[in-house]
């Protein structure tokens, strides 16, 4: 196997600036790409509401979302939080379910009360309206 040799810190930083000065002449147009906004964060309440509203066990939500069973049984229980790509998967399934179901293979499930809020500094959360429910129900049981 071969690595390809990396060029000096100085070419690069003169080839840098040589794309700069161009595109600042009007020679050169550079590439905008503009940056998503980060996956929206849940807790593990709202997770729980959300799975149990798509009528999902742990281990099929697991499976929906490509991680283990302990994985959903942490989130949930709030000792750990999601990572970035299983948020972003979450917040899909939340607004999308049919199509993460038809993805993977599940009869389409219809989910409705959810939001996502803004909470600030750029940060948004998902909301679902089915967790009052929920803990009314692990109340009583």
């Amino acid at each position: 196997m071969t690595l390809k040799a990396r060029k000096p810190l100085f070419e690069r930083l003169k080839a840098g600036l040589e794309e700069a000065i161009s595109h600042a002449k009007g020679e050169l147009t550079l590439k905008t790409v503009e940056i998503p906004e980060k996956p929206p964060e849940i807790d593990g309440a709202t997770l729980t509401a959300l799975r149990e509203a798509a009528h999902m066990s742990q281990a099929i939500f697991a499976k929906v979302l490509s991680v283990s069973t302990k994985t959903v049984q942490s989130w949930e229980q709030g000792i750990r939080v999601p990572s970035e790509p299983s948020r972003r998967l979450i917040h899909l399934f939340s607004e999308r379910p049919e199509v993460v179901c038809e993805i993977v293979g599940l009869q389409p499930v219809i989910l409705k009360g959810i939001r996502i809020v803004s909470t600030g500094k750029g940060g948004r959360r998902i909301e679902f309206s089915g967790v009052a429910n929920a803990h009314k129900k692990n109340k009583s049981a």
